[in-house]
């Protein structure tokens, strides 16, 4: 298996990348662009409060329709503490989510440790939570959590109307409703409608600043004017409230500036590299159609080849597609994501087609 020395050596020495995640803009570059912006700043934020945080926050309420957010340092606090408030609310320390949900493999069971809270899984790992897999929850439920998209499992979506179903049968057992929005930016045309009419199935909100826009960190999360304040005083017991987090919110700001209408363009991409991708022996796209910027690809091949085949290409090129594959449940198939961003434009699908299939007769080789 390669290690880490060559995978870094590769990212740093290719001209394009595959993922938007790997073309971000350099440390420096954004720190120059934050302290060319705070050159007139006269009033700097102080802890939480400050007119420019407070135009992002408001921003966010509008765009999401809620009556207000709050920027937090991560969506990992943000998403705890609305799970601990719901479960306040309604006296159950209960709270659903899928099988894949971030607070489920991601965080240390830091709902669990921090919030004395219980996770009931809901639905297939593989796939998309249903009005079904609701219908058998049996104990009763503080909040439920949906993400859109999911990303562990490509990207997908729940149809309209059956997202639609899912909170009505929330609503119907006043259960509170959350969305892990982490990629909401995304969602809009899939369903052909706005943030604001998509977050408002749900109690409250999340949204990320920093995956698909790319902004250098931070998170909102949106709901009424009474759910934010308690919000900011469990953000302040987290250690959220920093004394200044005027970087991360001059870069969120940009970054909404820059990308957040961008997602159609990033959208008919991925759609035309899953098309060409599909053509590739040993290739399987998920899900095909892509729903968002984001899907997966299953490759046939063993880890290593496959790993060794891409960084060869990748020094080669000077083309970064990918190098950490993940299993699949079979050793002989692995996937890694695919998120399209700025940097993905610049390469077309023919050419992806193309280094797709000369790295999989690399690994057959081996």
């Amino acid at each position: 298996m390669a290690d880490d020395d060559r995978i870094l050596a590769a990212i740093r020495g290719a001209d394009r990348y595959l993922n938007g995640w790997h073309g971000r803009p350099t440390m420096r570059e954004r720190l120059l662009e934050i302290a060319e912006a705070t050159v007139d700043d006269e009033r700097p934020d102080n802890y939480g409060g400050g007119e420019r945080i407070e135009r992002l926050e408001a921003r966010i309420a509008a765009t999401v329709g809620a009556e207000a957010a709050v920027f937090m340092p991560s969506g990992t606090m943000a998403q705890q503490i609305a799970m601990r408030i719901w479960s306040e609310r309604r006296g159950c320390r209960t709270v659903a989510f899928h099988p894949t949900c971030h607070l489920e493999i991601h965080e240390q069971k830091g709902y669990q440790l921090l919030h004395g809270l219980h996770g009931r899984l809901v639905g297939d790992p593989n796939g998309v939570i249903t009005l079904a897999d609701l219908e058998q929850i049996a104990e009763p439920l503080a909040a439920l959590l949906l993400e859109l998209p999911q990303r562990e499992i490509g990207g997908r979506l729940p149809e309209w109307d059956d997202l639609v179903a899912q909170t009505g049968w929330a609503r119907e057992r006043e259960i509170a409703l959350h969305l892990d929005g982490a990629r909401l930016w995304q969602v809009g045309p899939f369903y052909g409608r706005d943030h604001a009419e998509i977050a408002g199935l749900f109690d409250s909100v999340y949204v990320s600043f920093y995956k698909d826009l790319n902004a250098l960190a931070g998170a909102a999360l949106a709901g009424s004017a009474d759910f934010i304040r308690e919000a900011r005083v469990w953000q302040r017991r987290h250690g959220g409230n920093l004394v200044t987090m005027v970087p991360y919110v001059i870069a969120a700001e940009r970054a909404l500036e820059e990308r957040l209408e961008r997602m159609p363009v990033y959208l008919a991409h991925a759609r035309a590299l899953a098309a060409a991708l599909a053509t590739v022996d040993g290739v399987e796209v998920v899900p095909d159609p892509p729903q968002t910027p984001l899907f997966h690809l299953h490759l046939d091949g063993e880890r290593d080849r496959l790993v060794d085949a891409a960084l060869s290409v990748a020094e080669e090129r000077k083309v970064f597609l990918f190098a950490d594959p993940s299993s699949t449940g079979s050793p002989r198939r692995h996937r890694h994501e695919v998120m399209v961003g700025e940097v993905t434009l610049e390469l077309s699908p023919d050419e992806v087609r193309d280094l797709y299939a000369e790295i999989l007769a690399r690994a057959a080789v081996g």
